[in-house]
């Protein structure tokens, strides 16, 4: 949908008048991801960060990007642009991307291999399942559908170090998902990752639907600047927006630049944290 003119401009606002942010969004920001500490005393920006205030719990606002497919190339280098904050990414990878579906194939089939993302896992980051081989499940019997989510989930739990399906989100290929599905999911997984309007509730617990929205084929800056001003005239709210990879690769894809100046940018927003969608739900269930 289209987005009048003044939401992006009040969002930059906000941006540029500290005095402003203190008032809409408090004084308070979020803990940042353990594995990454040791870089936090070492980079000065990232101890001011951190000295504002611990109480994550008292951000209006949590961002999620939300990046799919698992792109080798594209993944380390939103790793490395998150970690510059002391951040933590949000990755959703495929367990079989050998057994790509060939028309995603058009997007790259460079993807990372299970020794990349228990690294970056270890590095702090998230890795959750996106499906075996990017098969579209609304487009399956149900049955079919179940044993391929289960089999990626089993994949997960044999690769991924310390997986727990009962702790992880299930992020939908192309975001498409089946009442029937959605019905079942929660028996096997915390939550799922679906379409629909991406601005959610705040998490909380039991919370096992997220929603989601994305845009392209090509860059989809534009349009998250667009969401997160929205989410910015709500009283409070989660916004997990899907993109994929960085620069060119993927379905709409932005670039480098943009991530680390966006990145940049709430970061000095009060009351606005940035954190994976796993991690979200887990701190709502006292885990985090």
């Amino acid at each position: 949908p289209s987005q009048p003119p003044h939401t992006i401009s009040a969002f930059f606002i906000l941006v540029s008048f500290p005095p402003l942010r203190e008032k809409v969004f408090g004084a308070k920001k979020a803990r940042p991801a353990p594995a990454l500490a040791a870089r936090q005393e070492r980079n000065p920006r990232l101890r001011r960060w951190r000295s504002r205030g611990e109480a994550a719990d008292m951000a209006k606002y949590i961002i999620t990007l939300s990046f799919d497919d698992g792109f080798l190339k594209s993944n380390l280098k939103i790793a490395e642009i998150y970690e510059r904050f002391g951040l933590r990414a949000c990755m959703n990878v495929l367990a079989e991307p050998e057994a790509l579906v060939e028309e995603q194939r058009i997007w790259g089939t460079e993807r990372g291999d299970w020794a990349v993302w228990n690294e970056l896992q270890a590095r702090g980051h998230e890795i959750m399942p996106h499906g075996c081989r990017h098969l579209d499940k609304s487009a399956l019997p149900f049955e079919e559908a179940k044993q391929l989510i289960e089999r990626c989930l089993a994949i997960f739990a044999e690769k991924m170090e310390g997986f727990d399906s009962h702790r992880a989100v299930f992020n939908f290929p192309y975001n498409r998902s089946t009442a029937e599905l959605e019905a079942w999911l929660p028996t096997v997984v915390r939550a799922y990752r679906t379409a629909g309007g991406p601005i959610n509730p705040l998490p909380r617990r039991g919370m096992t639907c997220v929603r989601t929205a994305g845009h392209g084929p090509g860059d989809c800056s534009e349009d998250i600047d667009r969401w997160i001003g929205r989410l910015l005239q709500q009283p409070e709210g989660w916004l997990v927006y899907n993109t994929h990879g960085l620069d060119g690769e993927g379905w709409g894809p932005i670039t480098s630049d943009f991530l680390e100046r966006l990145l940049g940018r709430l970061m000095e927003m009060e009351g606005v944290e940035v954190m994976p969608t796993a991690a979200a739900l887990a701190r709502a269930w006292g885990e985090a």
